[in-house]
């Protein structure tokens, strides 16, 4: 070597250089080609190279301003830019949400968007939502009502997702979608009231026959230490009857307790497992409130005896029916208030209260069946006033729920 020409001494680095630079674009152009749109750069390491990526750029326009209340507002026409799937576009969606499948004629219900008063909400974006998640696990815990804001989500973040990188997996009590790309999963964990009760079966569960154990909340929290993002809701099984059977301490000793007192019961039961077990400073918490039913329609068009059956548009007036607890809404703000861990409400009654038009109505399922022609012609005893369409109202909830985790973002 040290007789070759002096300029030759520069040769071999300038070409190991080159050879080095083109050995990384080629990874680069490689990961931008395969990861469709998610966009990286390359470190080297000693061994192989770890990936930096920049951060998501939240733009002002989808900044919510200081004070506006994104809960409050009312929904204005929106054809043309909403829904923001179809049901043909997710094909992951079941038989109970799919009303115009299932032979709704109208789908004006799709075509509302919610307007906060002084701002607005930023326009979803699903491959945004996906980045926040990357390396995370989403998980919805609660009832029916709520997972239909789990198969909204997936509805809402799948399309953007290449075929062959994205599963969905029924693993009873949960349901896990998953987006191998991002390492990140959306799930959903059946616990209509989030402590133990004899309903937790994730498919046969009974419905008539009611019993919760207070105290007991163990054998669903196991499943959600380490999860970085909850959303609980918990409502509709409790009001069935004024009263429900329930066990404290003692599960031999049955008592009829009134359901509000219950429902704190309940609530001070999962609170505390929140502040024994959660982590503010890696994993987020929301409580969403309760979705309103529809139930009478009295209470929205004076005289009428119907239902939702029926409703093509919101109503545009200040409502709020009876089928909304108001006390099981100051039992939640109170529990939560008193928590020293940080757990965010998501407010969702109001708004979905002027929503009478969202329900499946007649065009969903009762016992995991479609409704017969004899049965939908009976909307008044038929008629499901508690589940919503999809899409729908849920993807509201999401929105909401996005705009929330990118302020998050922008000011981390």
């Amino acid at each position: 070597m040290t007789n070759l020409p002096f300029r030759t001494h520069y040769l071999f680095p300038a070409a190991l250089a080159s050879l080095l630079f083109l050995g990384s674009l080629r990874i680069v152009l490689d990961n931008l080609q395969n990861s469709h749109h998610t966009f990286a750069f390359f470190r080297p390491l000693s061994g192989g190279y770890r990936v930096i990526r920049p951060p998501i750029r939240v733009s002002d326009e989808e900044a919510i301003k200081d004070g506006c209340n994104i809960f409050e507002g009312k929904w204005v026409w929106a054809n043309g830019s909403y829904p923001l799937y179809t049901e043909e576009s997710c094909p992951l969606l079941v038989k109970q949400v799919t009303c115009q499948k299932n032979g709704r004629p109208d789908s004006s219900y799709q075509k509302w968007k919610w307007q906060p008063d002084g701002c607005n909400l930023p326009r979803f974006n699903a491959l945004k939502l996906l980045e926040i998640l990357r390396d995370k696990r989403l998980m919805f815990v609660g009832d029916s009502v709520q997972r239909s804001m789990f198969d909204s989500m997936v509805c809402l973040v799948q399309s953007v997702i290449p075929e062959g990188k994205k599963s969905l997996r029924r693993d009873p009590p949960r349901k896990i979608f998953r987006a191998e790309e991002y390492n990140a999963s959306i799930e959903f964990y059946w616990a209509p009231f989030l402590v133990e009760s004899i309903s937790d079966h994730a498919t046969n569960h009974t419905v008539l026959k009611r019993l919760v154990r207070l105290d007991s909340i163990s054998n669903h929290s196991k499943q959600w230490e380490g999860v970085d993002i909850l959303v609980y809701e918990s409502y509709v099984w409790w009001m069935y009857k004024p009263t429900i059977n329930a066990t404290y301490g003692d599960l031999g000793n049955v008592e009829e307790y009134n359901v509000t007192t219950a429902y704190k019961i309940a609530m001070e039961t999962w609170g505390k497992w929140i502040e024994a077990s959660i982590n503010s400073q890696s994993q987020k918490v929301f409580f969403m409130t309760m979705s309103p039913t529809h139930l009478w329609s009295w209470e929205w068009k004076n005289g009428d005896d119907g239902n939702c059956f029926g409703e093509s548009e919101p109503i545009q007036r200040p409502y709020w029916g009876t089928g909304s607890n108001l006390d099981i809404m100051g039992i939640v703000k109170d529990v939560l208030g008193k928590l020293r861990v940080d757990v965010r409400l998501l407010n969702i009654t109001q708004l979905s209260e002027y929503r009478k038009d969202g329900h499946a109505s007649v065009y969903g399922e009762r016992k995991g069946k479609l409704l017969t022609k004899e049965q939908r012609s009976d909307p008044k005893n038929y008629a499901d006033c508690i589940h919503w369409c999809l899409p729908g109202i849920p993807d509201t909830w999401n929105e909401i729920l996005y705009a929330v985790l990118l302020q998050d973002y922008r000011v981390s």
